[in-house]
């Protein structure tokens, strides 16, 4: 496979899906704050276009979207050794506090369904988010793991 194709494969193309499951494609959706276009106006938008990016293996995405003081040496290789082994299959939004347009914190509660080493896992996290200087970053989670949920 060509390295053009690889990245493409890698970032997506602008008319699927958007794997947030927002039910918009992902140009309308996801693809301008991953591409840097236009940041994520909500921390709701900044969780699902950092689901996007876990899907579509977007380590660079990740990492910038992550409040500085949390960020940690050898941050992208633990990523890129993850999306080897993951596949992200779902999203589920439960609840949103606060996290606006006008707000500088917020915090998203979501379920993230996934394929690891062919077992399904269910991941259940209440996110914290900060906005500064007019962008939002993922501070930290409260995150449960489940494998194999439902069996």
């Amino acid at each position: 496979m060509s390295k053009k194709k690889s990245a493409a494969k890698m970032t997506g193309t602008p008319d699927m899906p958007c794997p947030c499951q927002s039910d918009k494609l992902y140009r309308d959706c996801c693809e301008p704050a991953i591409s840097g276009k236009r940041p994520a106006t909500t921390a709701e938008g900044l969780m699902r276009s950092r689901y996007s990016a876990f899907s579509l293996g977007l380590a660079s995405y990740l990492i910038d979207t992550l409040a500085p003081e949390r960020r940690q040496p050898g941050e992208r290789g633990a990523l890129k050794r993850q999306f080897r082994h993951t596949r992200w299959t779902g999203l589920r939004i439960m609840d949103v506090q606060a996290g606006g347009e006008q707000d500088t914190v917020g915090m998203v509660e979501f379920e993230a369904f996934y394929v690891s080493e062919a077992e399904p896992g269910r991941l259940h996290e209440r996110s914290s988010f900060r906005r500064d200087q007019g962008r939002w970053y993922y501070v930290t989670g409260d995150a449960e793991f489940q494998s194999n949920p439902g069996a």
